[in-house]
Formats: structure tokens, sequence, C-alpha cells
């Protein structure tokens, strides 16, 4: 497992992150995605209408180092932020998918190599910060 078990029930209750790439010019692209964690492959898949069209598809075949967030306001009252960071290397995928499906059989796979949380583990205070092997 790549994640934990409270990073995985987060990102469960999640339904949109941030997905940052580098273009090929060393330029930076943030976008906002849906997503899903693959319990069988220990990665998170991003999929999307028409995504091997996408600038952030087409961005991975000049670097494949990605950084990807969900974060969310748990609480104002008290003051409670959390989130996820994960950063690592990402790669262009083919899966199948419905016939019916608006969306495309092309997919980014995130290979998690370094997880930021806050807010997320109950017993842990602030941000922390592991690598994964």
């Amino acid at each position: 497992m790549s994640l934990t078990d409270h990073e995985r029930d987060y990102l469960s209750t999640q339904r949109l992150g941030r997905l940052a790439t580098v273009g090929p010019k060393g330029d930076p692209q943030n976008n906002p995605v849906g997503f899903e964690y693959n319990a069988d492959t220990g990665t998170i898949d991003i999929r999307g209408w028409n995504m091997a069209e996408s600038r952030k598809y087409r961005n991975l075949r000049h670097n494949d180092q990605v950084a990807f967030v969900v974060d969310d306001l748990a609480s104002v009252q008290p003051w409670r932020v959390r989130g996820i960071e994960i950063r690592g290397r990402a790669e262009a995928a083919v899966e199948p998918v419905a016939e019916d499906s608006h969306m495309s059989g092309d997919i980014i796979r995130i290979h998690p190599r370094t997880v930021f949380t806050w807010g997320v583990d109950p017993g842990a205070e602030g941000m922390t910060r592991r690598t994964i092997d």
C-alpha cells in the first residue's frame, strides 16, 4: 500500500484535486481534476474527457514529475484545514472504458513518492512528510 488508511479514507471523501505538471519549456501548469485511488496499483488515477489531447497529458512526454493536491476546510469554528500533497512520477496510460462512457480510456497514473498531509491523521500534529519506497 502506498497510502495509509487515513490518507485513503480522506481521499475517498473528496471529488476534486489539483494536478501540477511541467511543460516542455519548463512552464508550470496546474489544473483541477477528478481522481480515484487505485488500490490494485497503489496509484492515483486521473481520468477525463479527451484526456490524451490535454496539455497536462502531453506535458508528461517531457517531464513525468508531478504534484497532486487535495485539500478542504473541515471547519471554520474552530479553524481546521486538512489535505494531502502527493509528489511523484506520472505515466500516461490507457484503460478500457464502457462504450457509453463520456470519458476516454486515456488516464494519468500517479505513482506516489513523497506524501505530505495536514489534518488528515487525528494522531498527527501539523504537517507530516514521508517517503514511499
